[in-house]
This record gives C-alpha cells, sequence and structure tokens, in this order.
C-alpha cells in the first residue's frame, strides 16, 4: 500500500514532485520515460521533465539517451549512507531480528514511524522455511495499518477524532470496522504488543510491537509476519511476547521508556 500525498496538497510543490519521482523509479522494476512518469504521478510533462533535468544536474537519477528514459543513479547511496551511519535503531534492531526470525521461523522487519504519516521498512531478516513474505528495506507503508497502526493508535497522541478519520482512509483485505479496531488498540495498550490476523492481508497474521523514544512516544516498531498458519504453529502469542521483550531492550538502549 504506497502512501503518498496528492501533490497539489503539499506547500513545497517542487520538493514534493522530486521525492515522488525518486520514489516512483525506486519502485520501478525498469527505467521510465517522462510521459510515463508524468502520467503515473498526473504531472504536466514540462514540468516533471525540468524536475528530472534537476535531479540529474544532482546525480540523483541518470538519463540514458539511447533508450531517453531516466533510473536512479548513485547519489542516492550517499544520501542513503549518511542516515545510516546515524541510525542507532536500524543497528540495534538487525541483531533482535536475525535472532527473532531464526527462532520463530518467520519474516522480521524493523520499521521506523515517520510521523504519523508512514512508515518505512529500515531492517528485515528471514527465518529458514523455503517460502517467506518479505518487505524490502525502504518500503513505505500508512503509518496507522495493520499491526504497527494498532501500536501507534495505542501509544501515539492522536486524538480519537483524527483516529477516526485517518482510519477511514486505509485499505485492507478484510476491513475492520472503527469499533473492532479500537477494540484492538486497546488490546494492543493492555499487552504491549499488536496483532492483525488477516484484516490488512487476507491469510496474513502480523504482530508489531513499538519502540519508543525519550519524549515516550512510539518512534520504530519490531514486526513479524507470516502466512497465518505458521505465525499459529510457531505461537503468535509467544511471538508477540518476544517482540515486546526485544522492543523493550532496544527502548532502552535508545533511551526511551
Amino acid at each position: 500500500m504506497n502512501d503518498v500525498r496528492p501533490l497539489s496538497d503539499t506547500k513545497a510543490p517542487a520538493i514534493a514532485r522530486a521525492a515522488a519521482i525518486l520514489r516512483l523509479l525506486g519502485k520501478s522494476p525498469a527505467p521510465l520515460g517522462v510521459s510515463a512518469i508524468a502520467r503515473e504521478l498526473g504531472l504536466v510533462p514540462s514540468t516533471c521533465l525540468y524536475v528530472l533535468r534537476a535531479l540529474a544536474e544532482e546525480e540523483l537519477v541518470a538519463f540514458d539517451p539511447d533508450t531517453r528514459r531516466y533510473r536512479l543513479e548513485a547519489g542516492v547511496l550517499t544520501l542513503a549512507r549518511g542516515w545510516l551511519k546515524r541510525d542507532q535503531f536500524a543497528d540495534l534492531a538487525q541483531g533482535a531480528l536475525d535472532r527473532l526470525a531464526r527462532d520463530h521461523d518467520v519474516t522480521m522487519l524493523g520499521v521506523q514511524l515517520v510521523g504519523t504519516e508512514h512508515m518505512v521498512v529500515v531492517a528485515a531478516a528471514r527465518g529458514g522455511q523455503n517460502f517467506q513474505l518479505s518487505a524490502d528495506v525502504g518500503s513505505r507503508f500508512p503509518a496507522l495499518i495493520s499491526a504497527t497502526g494498532r501500536c501507534l493508535a495505542a501509544f501515539g497522541r492522536l486524538s480519537g477524532a483524527e483516529l477516526e478519520r485517518r482510519f477511514a482512509t486505509l485499505i485492507w483485505d478484510d476491513p475492520p470496522t472503527f469499533d473492532q479496531w479500537l477494540d484492538q488498540v486497546e488490546h494492543a495498550r493492555r499487552d504491549g504488543y499488536a496483532l492483525d490476523r488477516g484484516h490488512y492481508i487476507t491469510g496474513i497474521t502480523v504482530a508489531a510491537a513499538p519502540v519508543f523514544r525519550p519524549d515516550g512516544h512510539p518512534s520504530h516498531a519490531l514486526v513479524a509476519i507470516g502466512i497465518a498458519g505458521a505465525m499459529q504453529r510457531a505461537g503468535v502469542e509467544r511471538i508477540g511476547e518476544a517482540l515486546l521483550s526485544s522492543a523493550r531492550s532496544i527502548s532502552g538502549q535508545l533511551g526511551g521508556a
């Protein structure tokens, strides 16, 4: 589920256009031409070309004159490397994710909550099963979706009215009612971790436990995701408790509650 704000809603349209183009090229399995990019993002082709040329000058995208298509350039790695060097969570989480994936034989993710709008996968580990779900580092999702969203709703500071407004925009395979979702949020507040049993993606169970920053707000989460049957065999509650224990440890190391 891509979480993209309409470009017309932003206060900095030039920056929003550039960011949207970079995200689109990052997701695309092949280079894209100006027309395809403009059509996908709802941009005027001339405006799209202007932004692409500016990004190319900054070595963030590359242009192939033979195909007349654009792709990401290595310059984005410089930005990513600088962020990774400063991100303690990714380093601390990776060891825990590797251990949890090995112990429970399901996919484990570390996600960062970017404000209250969306979350981004910043670390991942897979168990030993031949068939496992995966999410690439850099994948971005709406912040309130699935088990992680219940953690944000339980431990964040969004008002009831804001939660209801944002809940109405979420897309689920098997959507819960708002009252059902609030009940699940209360379970997350009580237990310390949240579960999504097939609501977000049919047949998939997701568990998540929040990691807190020093001001008491959730900043990240540890997430387990797997086929419902495999998660049940591994013990959903046992996985949730293991996530909670590791999340508390990482919170402490980051100075959080």
